[in-house]
């Protein structure tokens, strides 16, 4: 999957696991480096789809956030991305098709969904 950062701060923080670990801490900065090379790997989001998703428990915010996805990481942090083309005025037969299609993703930044 193509997978951008178009925030120059956060692009500039996740060019290297020494600024990741410096921002992040040690365990935060193994799990988004793992979280960034699972994505990058992947066909599509269709590899997160439930019940594949695993230890990243990707999921797609409602509300305020809507369209956005979700990755865990460290309680309560998150990995929060979207994707670069908007697919949701297209019809799919399923909601893994529709997840499927989605090939191009930008990670906008790592937060507490929660608060």
């Amino acid at each position: 999957m193509n997978v951008v950062i178009h925030k120059q701060r956060l692009a500039s923080i996740l060019s290297s696991e020494k600024s990741i670990r410096k921002k992040y801490g040690q365990e935060m900065a193994k799990k988004i480096t793992i979280r960034v090379n699972a994505l990058a790997a992947a066909h599509s989001l269709g590899d997160f789809w439930s019940p594949y998703s695993g230890p990243e428990r990707c999921h797609e915010l409602k509300g305020d956030l809507s369209g956005y996805f979700s990755f865990d990481l460290k309680h309560p942090y998150r990995l929060r991305a979207r994707p670069l083309k908007d697919i949701s005025k297209r019809e799919f037969p399923s909601e893994k098709d529709r997840w499927s299609e989605i090939k191009d993703l930008a990670i906008e930044n790592i937060t507490d969904t929660h608060g």
